[in-house]
């Protein structure tokens, strides 16, 4: 309401004041014109001259306050011509910038009034255009001209801040003064009238930590030492005011918010002084044991830490990384442990900033420190050889069971466990070595041959007696020594030649030796002819001691025809001890040369032949030798395909048969199923059948009087004959015929055979009959033919 009150009073005022300027303007303007107007002649129709009319009314602008809100229209101000009499004859005419919507006129009097409410922001000033004409013809009276209304500003528009939030930043600790941010608000009111544009910036929210430049509105910080750590994020509330700043003016507010960033002024710490971890003894180097952490409330590089030991008896045993993400040391294993050997460690582990600030050197050293213990476990350890590998030797051909040398295997652990060895049958597998389980002493198992094998490449294992799956293994390599084995040999199979007409003393071929031993056993060789024909009268033999040898011509001249070949044996040493030696034969052939020593033929057959024989006669009987090879091939060929079976048979011939009977035999019934002939050749009474596959010595004739009657019931005396010609018959095959009788008859007069029946069954029949079938039947006989004599001795 006081706001309301000094807008109303103000806006009459100038009200007021417009108005006796206008009047006085106008007076001014009637004064200074009617001189004026009787001096203005014009023209008329009959002859009178027209003179022109001086403009009677000049101004520059009017005035009119915005935001009026009265209940009449606004006087803007009023025209006057120095011409109007006042007779209401002259009619005045506005046009121009809101003429007849915004400003009207009395046509009659030229009062303007303003009949909208208007704002100096949306519009400042309006161009207006007036002009008086003669009411009734509406003829110009004087020409048109311009004016100004200008809208007078109020403060009615408060200040405005550019963004409605502000974001800050600022490094914590820093000094008192220092700027964070600027804030800066306009005011839509006119800054040349008045104050009511004239901003003045205070802080409302934010104390004591910041304050505000009141004229730029620069915020500084207010305080000393703001610690991040304490408090991280800040909001400050500014206001702007116009007017000055004074009592009425209008304000608007904007929120800042302001963060410290941080620097590194805290240095790490660790939250205890004595970290305690423990690892196996068993772990490999790189296996983690622990991690320490030192506690750092910077952020970012400011918060960075680099572990490292410094001191301490396990400096040599572990070592410690940083892990960058987690911020933690990694206390690692860098050697193998033994926990009978040392049970515990002490490290002096030092965790320091990587990045420091001298502006906060003087907050104390950057660093601490802490003491880190670790034990060692025991873990059951598998045996340890006291060597990694271990190289023997042995001589070749040494007996079996020779010692070869000797592992040894321990348990680490306390218990100290026995150990048994063995050998991996892997590397080993012809099984020439042996191991004693409980000493570890390697034999042979049989003579080694250092020329069939050097080296042996074996490997023991080593095993706990109580704990099977503790076992270590070791590679072992046995050396074959060389003994001198082997003698010398020519070092290929030499075969010389040498000219009929050779010279005396002339070297023809130059032979060398090889030896399977090794070098100490081999060369120097030393060739020589054997004692017996060291004086040999056609050859003779040169050493060269460089491990070959010459062999020379003793005698000139040799002859094809005599001998045209020579054997020369030749004894070869080696350089081992016991020295070995070899004769070895070399073979000389005499062949014929040229005068310049080139071979031309060693054959001495062809040279003999030429002497009775041409080349046409020896091509002759070249070729008939070949013709009759040919005849000799293809009369086997034929041979061959012609030869035949040795024994043909018909395909009628039964005794190639098996006859199957699946019925037990019923006594007499039986010689229905049975027919003797079958056993007989049946092609042995036209005649016999020869063997071809050998030619008997004489032609075997049967005896007709050792053949029984085909159909006799003297089986005995029928099988025997048979059996004695077929035994001395040699054309004749052995023929076999099986029979099977599974059938057995009924009604037969013998009854049952069976003797487990015939102590129980009283039977009558009469078995005498079996004494006639031979003595084959003579126990049958003797069973079932002594009836009488059994009743009588019972």
């Amino acid at each position: 309401p006081k706001m309301k009150e000094n807008h109303c009073l103000h806006a009459a005022l100038l009200c007021l004041g417009v108005l006796c300027y206008s009047r006085a303007l106008t007076m001014e303007r009637l004064n200074h014109s009617r001189p004026s107007l009787h001096g203005h002649h014009e023209k008329g129709k009959e002859g009178q001259v027209l003179h022109r009319s001086k403009r009677g009314w000049v101004w520059n602008q009017f005035f009119v306050i915005e935001e009026y809100t009265g209940p009449d229209p606004v006087l803007v101000g009023r025209l006057h011509s120095d011409i109007d009499s006042g007779d209401g004859n002259i009619k005045y005419i506005l046009s121009g910038e809101g003429a007849g919507i915004i400003f009207v006129i009395d046509d009659k009097s030229g009062n303007i009034h303003a009949t909208k409410t208007l704002d100096r922001e949306e519009r400042a000033q309006y161009t207006l255009t007036a002009q008086a004409v003669d009411r009734n013809t509406n003829r110009p009276l004087e020409p048109p001209s311009e004016f100004i209304v200008k809208v007078q500003d109020i403060n009615d528009n408060p200040p405005e801040f550019l963004h409605e939030n502000y974001h800050a930043n600022v490094p914590e600790r820093s000094n008192v003064g220092t700027s964070v941010i600027q804030v800066t608000a306009s005011d839509a009111d006119d800054p040349t009238y008045g104050n009511s544009a004239k901003l003045v910036y205070s802080i409302l929210e934010g104390q004591p930590y910041f304050s505000v430049e009141a004229q730029t509105g620069i915020i500084r910080t207010a305080l000393p030492n703001m610690d991040r750590e304490a408090k991280e994020e800040y909001h400050v509330v500014i206001q702007a005011k116009d007017m000055g700043g004074h009592m009425g003016g209008l304000s608007g507010t904007t929120k800042v918010t302001i963060t410290l960033t941080d620097v590194n002024d805290n240095p790490p710490k660790f939250p205890q002084s004595v970290y305690q971890m423990s690892v196996s003894e068993a772990a490999i180097p790189g296996e983690e044991v622990g991690r320490v952490k030192a506690k750092d409330p910077d952020i970012g590089e400011n918060g960075l830490v680099a572990y490292s030991i410094i001191d301490g008896d396990g400096m040599d045993m572990f070592e410690i990384t940083t892990d960058y993400e987690t911020q933690e040391g990694v206390v690692k294993l860098k050697k193998t442990l033994d926990y009978e050997t040392k049970k515990s460690y002490s490290l002096k582990v030092e965790a320091a900033n990587v990045h420091i600030d001298p502006k906060f050197i003087s907050n104390g050293p950057f660093k601490d420190t802490v003491t880190v213990k670790i034990a060692v476990e025991d873990a059951d350890e598998p045996p340890v050889f006291l060597k990694p590998s271990y190289i023997f030797e042995v001589q070749e051909n040494a007996a079996s069971g020779t010692v070869v040398g000797k592992v040894h295997a321990k348990d680490p652990d306390a218990a100290n466990s026995a150990i048994r060895y063995s050998i991996d049958r892997h590397t080993d597998l012809e099984r020439y070595f042996v191991i004693n389980a409980e000493d570890g002493n390697i034999k042979t198992t049989k003579a080694l041959d250092r020329e069939e094998m050097a080296w042996h490449n074996i490997s023991v294992f080593a095993v706990e007696v109580h704990k099977q799956h503790q076992e270590a293994k070791v590679p072992i390599a046995i050396r074959v020594v060389d003994i001198n084995d082997n003698a010398p040999k020519f070092a290929a199979a030499y075969e010389a030649f040498v000219c009929e007409n050779a010279r005396s003393n002339q070297q023809f071929i130059t032979i060398s030796a090889d030896d399977k031993d090794d070098s100490a056993n081999g060369p120097r060789f030393i060739f020589s002819l054997p004692p017996e024909i060291i004086h040999n009268p056609n050859f003779t033999l040169r050493d060269n001691r460089d491990n070959t040898a010459s062999v020379l011509v003793r005698r000139e001249g040799f002859s094809r025809q005599k001998q045209d070949l020579y054997l020369l044996p030749i004894v070869i040493s080696d350089g081992g001890t016991p020295p070995l030696s070899s004769t070895n034969t070399l073979t000389i052939r005499v062949c014929g040369c040229d005068s310049s020593g080139s071979l031309l033929s060693c054959n001495a057959e062809a040279y003999v032949l030429n002497a009775g024989l041409s080349t046409g006669a020896l091509i002759a009987i070249l070729a008939c030798i070949v013709i009759l090879l040919v005849i000799v091939v293809l009369f086997v060929t034929l041979k061959r395909q012609k030869k035949e079976p040795l024994i043909v048979f018909e395909e009628e011939d039964v005794r190639e048969n098996i006859i199957t009977y699946d019925d037990e035999g019923g006594g007499e019934e039986d010689t229905e199923a049975f027919d003797i002939a079958t056993l007989q050749n049946p092609d042995g009474i036209n005649g016999f059948i020869p063997r071809k596959d050998i030619k008997p010595e004489y032609q075997y004739l049967p005896r007709p009087g050792l053949r029984p009657a085909p159909n006799s019931v003297d089986v005995d005396d029928f099988i025997n004959t048979r059996i004695q010609e077929a035994d001395n018959d040699p054309t004749a095959p052995p023929y076999d015929s099986i029979q099977i009788y599974g059938y057995e008859g009924r009604g037969s007069v013998a009854g049952s055979l069976s003797s487990l029946e015939s102590a129980t069954t009283d039977s009558d029949l009469d078995y005498d009959y079996l004494q006639n079938w031979g003595p084959r039947f003579k126990k049958l006989a003797d069973l079932y033919g002594s009836k009488d004599t059994f009743d009588d001795d019972s």
